[in-house]
């Protein structure tokens, strides 16, 4: 099972989360990428665009955050940030 956690922050604040599983076969990548999508949609947010620092950060931790720099709409919060707590 799979699972990917995503939380909505705001001054240093849990505002939002949500917990989406996916129990395919598909790559961890692909995983990842099916989740968010999901999380975003569930939360009402635009997809975030990943940067380098993102994918990096993603790579050693298996958790990242995306500011405002990563949403092409504005958003009113300080940041999303998703971690995978089950693999």
């Amino acid at each position: 099972m799979f699972r990917l956690w995503s939380k909505i922050f705001k001054d240093n604040k849990l505002i939002k989360d949500i917990v989406i599983y996916d129990n395919t076969n598909d790559t961890r990548t692909h995983k990842v990428f099916n989740t968010l999508d999901k999380a975003c949609y569930e939360l009402d947010l635009g997809k975030p665009i990943w940067l380098d620092a993102n994918i990096t950060e993603f790579k050693r931790h298996s958790k990242t955050r995306f500011r405002a720099d990563n949403f092409i709409e504005e958003i009113d919060f300080d940041y999303l940030e998703i971690q995978i707590i089950e693999e």
